[in-house]
């Protein structure tokens, strides 16, 4: 049975990416100026030993030898190139020359010096300013060859314990066969003593960042991404009978704000699914009463009495036509509210002169045009003259046979206004919450024919266009439905930033 590898979680690949890069950069850093630092440590040295062709020029001038257990200060430092031997004038023999050499020329800190008379080591200075350099035969014989055709020569070599950076000048005298060399060395170890130490500093300082970057960025990330964490476990806690679950917002950063945005569509899908539950609920009561009669006139019908099965009959008729106008009124309200307009400028006159041709189709009433407004309106003709005309059907099927009803539009910079106006019952105050819902007749008669569905779908045209449909009482007596339209230079709602919603929400709490 193999096993399920866990997943390496994102806040440890981002803070592992981050230490990644911060570890090479700082490599980089620190390579770089270490090899910046010790080039320019060998140059120094480079141009310390160059200098020691001028400085035994120097020593080859002056007319009188010095004893060997003078000791002189260090001249000041120069660059020759190393390019040609010389021959001291002033002295008689390659011994003594060599001997002034040594005793003159006194080693600096972290070097060292020694003269070198027919491949033997013949003077070393008697301070101890600096180090000295070992009578380490293969050495010797190294510095021999290397300078056997009179070439100044500057190489590295190991002596002992320590690695240095040297130069050899043949020298000789006239009128003497010996040959010499001197030989000025330094410590290349003690001359990068200080560059590896700024190089264990900036280490250990490396080091503290990447354990500060670590800690800090554990932290960080881990508040970043918490949102996301919550995203799934409200995610795996949310179900179709519990959608209640909610992120809790933390911060005002983007990642704090897909919080809200996931809890502006929570709520959108919460609202939806319970609109949808309402909905089959609704059709579920709607569909009973149909099926009950229908099935009650079945039970009873004598089949032997032709008068009681035609009335069965008519009645199975009539009941399966109205549930046929009940699921055409539940499409056509799923299609409006699911529908995307295109709007263009809709004449009000015109709009006006075309529903009152329509109502007077109406039976049992008198229809009369109160107003016209005049201007224009942004939205689809066809679903606003549908609005209206739900309107006018609404107040004839609900008022008194032969009263008369106006209807009327006006426009005005503040909107479009599109009325219905009867004098009926109307619709006490109490109950006006309620006409636009769903199955919802007025007073809560069902003596009315139609499916409760037709202010619903007057309600969803209208949002759809950006207003609002209400209710008032004719000062006479009766309803007044009026449809209010945004104004022309007022464009349709456009999609919000998901999240919006709560935001404003939380704002007013």
């Amino acid at each position: 049975m193999s096993r399920t590898r866990r997943p390496i979680s994102a806040r440890v690949r981002i803070l592992g990416a981050i230490l990644g890069v911060t570890c090479v950069g700082l490599a980089i850093v620190g390579s770089v100026t270490f090899v910046v630092q010790r080039e320019r440590v060998f140059d120094e040295v480079n141009i310390r030993l160059q200098s020691q062709v001028d400085r035994l020029t120097t020593v080859a001038d002056q007319a009188i030898p010095a004893p060997e257990e003078t000791l002189a200060d260090s001249a000041d430092e120069g660059t020759q190139p190393v390019d040609e031997n010389f021959t001291p004038q002033s002295f008689d023999d390659l011994r003594s020359y060599m001997r002034s050499v040594v005793a003159r020329l006194v080693p600096a800190r972290n070097e060292a010096a020694m003269a070198i008379i027919d491949g033997e080591v013949a003077f070393v200075p008697s301070t101890l300013s600096g180090f000295t350099l070992p009578d380490d035969g293969e050495f010797i014989n190294r510095i021999v060859t290397e300078t056997a055709d009179g070439q100044i020569m500057i190489g590295t070599a190991t002596t002992g314990d320590r690695i240095v950076r040297y130069i050899a000048i043949p020298t000789e005298v006239e009128g003497d066969p010996s040959s010499g060399i001197y030989v000025r060395a330094s410590d290349l170890g003690a001359e990068l003593q200080p560059v590896t130490a700024s190089l264990t500093t900036y280490v250990l300082a490396a080091l503290a960042l990447l354990v500060a970057t670590g800690v800090v960025g554990w932290f960080v990330t881990g508040r970043l991404l918490r949102p996301i964490r919550d995203m799934r476990v409200t995610a795996d806690s949310i179900s179709l009978s519990d959608l209640s679950p909610r992120l809790l917002p933390r911060g005002d950063d983007d990642i704090s704000d897909m919080s809200r945005t996931v809890n502006s569509m929570l709520d959108r899908i919460q609202g939806s699914v319970s609109v949808q539950q309402q909905l089959l609920d609704d059709v579920r009561h709607e569909l009973k009463t149909p099926l009950t009669i229908v099935r009650g006139h079945l039970e009873l019908m004598d089949a032997h009495d032709a008068t009681d099965v035609e009335l069965a009959r008519q009645i199975g008729i009539a009941e399966l036509d109205r549930l046929a106008r009940l699921v055409e009124d539940i499409d056509l309200l799923a299609a409006v509210e699911g529908e995307a307009y295109t709007p263009t400028e809709v004449d009000v006159a015109a709009l006006t002169a075309r529903i009152s041709e329509l109502v007077t189709v109406i039976p049992g009433h008198t229809w009369s045009v109160e107003n016209v407004g005049d201007g224009t309106v942004l939205g689809e003709e066809d679903r606003l003259l549908q609005a209206w005309l739900q309107l006018a059907d609404n107040a004839a099927k609900y008022t008194p046979g032969g009263s008369p009803i106006e209807i009327g539009s006006s426009a005005t910079a503040e909107g479009t206004q599109l009325w219905v106006r009867d004098h009926g019952p109307g619709i006490p105050p109490a109950s006006r919450h309620r006409v636009f819902r769903r199955f919802d007749r007025g007073g809560g008669k069902r003596s009315v024919g139609g499916s409760g569905l037709g202010l619903a779908i007057v309600d969803a045209i209208v949002k759809g266009h950006g207003g609002s449909c209400t209710v008032d009482d004719t000062p006479s007596g009766g309803a007044t439905f009026t449809i209010h339209l945004p104004p022309t230079s007022t464009p349709l709602p456009q999609p919000v930033r998901a999240g919006d919603v709560v935001i404003q929400r939380e704002a007013f709490e």
